[in-house]
């Protein structure tokens, strides 16, 4: 008896989950990207608004987190085959120290400017509570997508394929 009350309800919380939408439709407006200003690990000021007109990628991570040391010699393969349609920028939200971080960018020999991340950067695209997170930005500055969790390079490359192709075309987050 027990076991078939917990199937139902089970069941249930599935079918439950598979009609919740997020409410937007095709009609719906883009969502802007949130501008920022950060110092990389090296002092250099970036602007996000600067790269408009790039698919852009912010990839939330910390460096002791497995996925997302995975995810770091695909984000360099995509900075080197899309070096001139996007940039790639790493906000490190593991709370560790700027020698740290410096450590992990020269062990996985990136080619992407990282920030650590006082806490605003992912109150802008978040709140993060998990990591990795990468946030697609098309090049007219819409938030294309969202990811909590790791992806392949071929799911990034696609979704910037997609940005590069559809750039000037309003399309609503999430779909």
């Amino acid at each position: 008896m027990k076991k078939n009350i917990i199937a139902i309800l089970l069941a249930f919380l599935f079918l439950f989950s598979l009609g919740c939408e997020s409410g937007r439709t095709e009609n719906a407006s883009p969502v802007k990207a949130h501008d920022f200003t950060a110092n990389d690990i090296n002092g250099s000021p970036i602007r996000l608004s600067n790269y408009k007109g790039k698919v852009i990628m912010l990839n939330f991570f910390a460096t002791w987190c497995p996925p997302c040391r995975m995810e770091m010699p695909d984000f360099n393969e995509i900075a080197e085959e899309f070096r001139n349609d996007v940039k790639i920028i790493g906000i490190n939200v593991g709370k560790e120290s700027p020698a740290k971080v410096k450590e992990f960018v020269d062990r996985y020999g990136l080619l992407f400017p990282v920030v650590i991340d006082d806490g605003r950067l992912g109150a802008l695209y978040g709140p993060i509570r998990a990591i990795p997170v990468t946030v697609i930005i098309d090049r007219d500055f819409n938030i294309a997508k969202q990811y909590v969790g790791a992806r392949t390079k071929e799911v990034f490359a696609s979704d910037i394929k997609s940005c590069l192709k559809n750039s000037g075309k309003p399309k609503p987050f999430g779909i």
